[in-house]
């Protein structure tokens, strides 16, 4: 396993943007890093799956490979006010109705338009051709194979606002509304596909790259959530709570998202989606910007130093809430603060907050499908703190499962790329391989669970209130 950082830039409050050839350059050297440890070189590699920041938006000319403007990153609310209007607008049922998502600043069509309408001659351009459009999958892939493959998976285009979720095609209504021209669309492919094969200038040979898949798929796919009701929660920078569906799409009541999981093409898979925007992300926030830790995983140390918070809560709400609130207005808030209140009540307070958000998806997951869950499986950087691990199994009442190999998203890339040139025989292999390294069973009274959930949510009520 090897990664390479990436600088994210705050340009204005609210707003979130990366360099899109920073992005290439540093996935580039985590490959061949990896490459370098393997006693074969890149002739061992059978083939590249590649998994992604979702919605995160992309533009760039088609003849130079140079991006127009900076990447728009999925966490970016600079088209909030547009989504408001939209969503109190006549085609806001046609939208949701037809991608399953709620209208939010977080999905891609928003961000191409408002590089269309602030790049000059862009939409021209894009229009003409000139200009082709890619989540970091597409991206990618595009600079691995030297622009000769334009493509996305389903589960990533599902995450745009411009696909048609049950058909699994771009639809023209909702191009229209966002002014996206078609030309600039890459293809939609399966999951587990071979899309083509890298430029052997790159890393030496050419390589088939076989599997694509947003990260939070990806991770249900690596978790082996093949089935309808399992379930997986991974705590990155957001959150991301995801139950398969099976071939049944769903219908949110509890502003959740219907999304295409990651599939082999036997035929449309999909799942129910909670987002968090800000959860490890708050963690770093302690480190970087307060510095009252040195590292993140100081965090969960300093966190079990105390017995409780004092009152204190953090509700992390720097880029507004997503599910199941969706409220962009929203602003972080410490509230119960005392001069008591020290570095470890708010380190403390900071993991709870990222549990609490998660049974907030939890109690929507279980009220959109009907099932209660017996288990949530667990991965990403911030599930290695057995302090946050096991006041999430407490505050949620179940048992919380961290596997063996957390890091899942980049597993499930690798299990698509796999089966797609017959590395892998199929599923019931795959599920062979998922084993559990940590059970957490919940410890805390039921009494004491629900009284912290209800300060929780009067906490979250007030960093909603807008003057």
């Amino acid at each position: 396993m090897e990664s390479v950082p990436i600088e994210c830039r705050y340009p204005q409050p609210g707003w979130v943007e990366q360099d899109a050839e920073e992005i290439w350059r540093s996935q580039l050297e985590a490959v061949l890093r990896v490459v370098a440890r393997e006693s074969g070189g890149a002739r061992s590699i059978a083939a590249i799956g590649v998994t992604n920041q979702r919605e995160t938006t992309i533009v760039w000319d088609r003849k130079t490979g140079k991006a127009v403007a900076p990447a728009i990153v999925w966490q970016c609310r600079r088209t909030a006010g547009y989504c408001n209007e939209l969503a109190a607008g006549p085609a806001a049922r046609m939208i949701t109705e037809k991608t399953g998502l709620v209208i939010d600043a977080y999905f891609s069509a928003s961000k191409i338009r408002w590089i269309l309408e602030n790049v000059p001659d862009a939409r021209a351009r894009a229009r003409d051709g000139e200009l082709l459009f890619g989540n970091v999958d597409t991206w990618l892939i595009w600079r691995l194979t030297n622009g000769a493959v334009h493509v996305t998976d389903y589960s990533n285009a599902s995450r745009t606002m411009l696909m048609d979720l049950a058909a699994g095609e771009w639809e023209q209504g909702l191009l229209d509304t966002f002014g996206v021209p078609r030309a600039m669309l890459p293809k939609i492919v399966p999951s587990s596909f071979v899309v083509g094969v890298t430029a052997a200038e790159h890393l030496g040979v050419e390589i088939p790259i076989a599997g694509i898949a947003g990260d939070q798929q990806a991770a249900l796919f690596g978790q082996a959530c093949f089935r309808p009701g399992l379930s997986k929660n991974t705590y990155g920078t957001g959150c991301f709570a995801l139950m398969h569906t099976g071939g049944r799409r769903p219908v949110s009541k509890n502003k959740l998202l219907a999304t295409r999981a990651a599939s082999t093409g036997g035929g449309a898979e999909f799942a129910v989606e909670g987002s968090i925007f800000i959860a490890g992300a708050a963690i770093q926030w302690l480190r970087d910007k307060l510095g009252i830790i040195a590292s993140a995983a100081e965090s969960g140390e300093l966190a079990a130093s105390v017995e409780e918070t004092g009152g204190v809560y953090f509700v992390p709400a720097f880029v507004g809430l997503g599910a199941p609130h969706w409220d962009s207005n929203a602003r972080g808030m410490l509230t119960g603060l005392t001069a008591a209140t020290g570095r470890a009540e708010i380190a403390r307070a900071a993991l709870e907050g990222i549990a609490y958000q998660t049974r907030e998806l939890v109690e929507a997951m279980e009220a959109d499908s009907g099932e209660t869950l017996k288990e949530l499986r667990v991965d990403g950087g911030a599930a290695a703190s057995d302090f946050l691990m096991q006041f999430q199994a407490d505050i949620l009442g179940k048992r919380i499962v961290r596997p063996a190999d957390s890091e899942t998203t980049a597993l499930g890339a690798a299990y698509l790329a796999g089966l797609a040139v017959g590395f892998f025989k199929g599923l019931g292999e795959l599920e062979q391989f998922w084993r559990a390294e940590r059970i957490y069973e919940p410890v805390m009274p039921a009494g004491r669970r629900e009284e912290l959930f209800e300060g929780w949510k009067k906490a979250v009520a007030r960093c909603r209130f807008q003057a």
